[in-house]
């Protein structure tokens, strides 16, 4: 592991506050009952899976249909520290978007050690691309693109908002909103952690995967929730990077969701009870 500065913390503590497998001793049981969930979901509604938009191996998406035209088209990139966890495990997330009216894009990514974090993020962006040309086959607008990401996918979304689309042939707002769940916003931490194992981020790339040192390029609808029962570094990095983005002139929106670990996050984004969902469904107009 890299030496980095815990800020004080012990080895095994700073791994606990940056690593959610090991703050959360329970995480499987959730992450297999999302599994379960989503194998049903997907007896229940159409899907269209494993559409090619790039060459890497896992460069595949699965679209869950709009049933009316012109729907929008809410974009989602699965968490797992960019190093595990699959767009099947998440399938479960499209059922009440598509009931709402909207169409689902959720996209794979190749994984570290396999892949580089650069290299995951450029995958990111030509899934959104390949978004934009190609879902009006399936009902989705795409001149309303509105992305969401949860963990690692919510930094691989926080690098899409800082992304020069212009630079790639695209409009400046091909995205129309953003919801980012409990991101990874500084990831020079991880280089401190067992993560890093897989991850290999190294100093000298920090600049150019960083959320924290690569801010939306425009204002846009951003909601940024959180855990209430994330460790106290996890919670701190959110609220800098809601702070920083509110200081450059983001429209960026801080959520707490109280009671909820990092786990507990992936299945607020599908829980109607909770906050999380309808506040994604009103930026979308549904």
């Amino acid at each position: 592991m890299t030496e980095i500065d815990r800020g004080g913390y012990s080895v095994e503590d700073f791994e606990r506050q940056f690593n959610p497998r090991q703050a959360v001793p329970d995480h499987q049981p959730k992450i297999d009952s999302r599994v379960i969930a989503s194998a049903e979901a997907r007896c229940r509604i159409e899907g269209v899976y494993d559409l090619r938009y790039g060459p890497g191996p896992l460069e595949v998406l699965d679209v869950y249909p709009a049933e009316a035209e012109n729907a929008p088209v809410q974009f989602y990139i699965h968490g797992g520290y960019w190093r595990a966890q699959d767009k099947s495990d998440v399938s479960f997330l499209a059922e009440p978007f598509t009931a709402a009216g909207a169409c689902v894009v959720i996209i794979n990514y190749d994984l570290c050690p396999n892949a580089s974090l650069p290299e995951i993020m450029a995958e990111t962006v030509r899934a959104l691309i390949w978004t934009r040309e190609n879902i009006a086959e399936w009902g989705g607008d795409p001149e309303q693109i509105f992305i969401s990401g949860n963990s690692a996918g919510a930094h691989l979304g926080a690098m899409l908002l800082a992304r020069d689309w212009a630079a790639d042939g695209q409009p400046d707002d091909i995205i129309k909103g953003a919801a980012l769940l409990t991101g990874v916003y500084d990831p020079t931490p991880v280089m401190g952690i067992t993560v890093n194992d897989a991850v290999r981020l190294t100093p000298d790339m920090i600049g150019a995967v960083s959320p924290m040192l690569n801010l939306p390029r425009r204002d846009l609808p951003l909601l940024v929730p959180v855990g209430g029962a994330e460790t106290t570094e996890w919670i701190k990095q959110t609220r800098a990077y809601v702070d920083l983005c509110q200081a450059n002139g983001i429209n960026a929106q801080f959520m707490d969701v109280p009671g909820a670990d990092h786990f507990d996050m992936t299945a607020a984004m599908g829980d109607e009870a909770g906050p999380v969902l309808p506040a994604i469904l009103q930026q979308m107009g549904l």
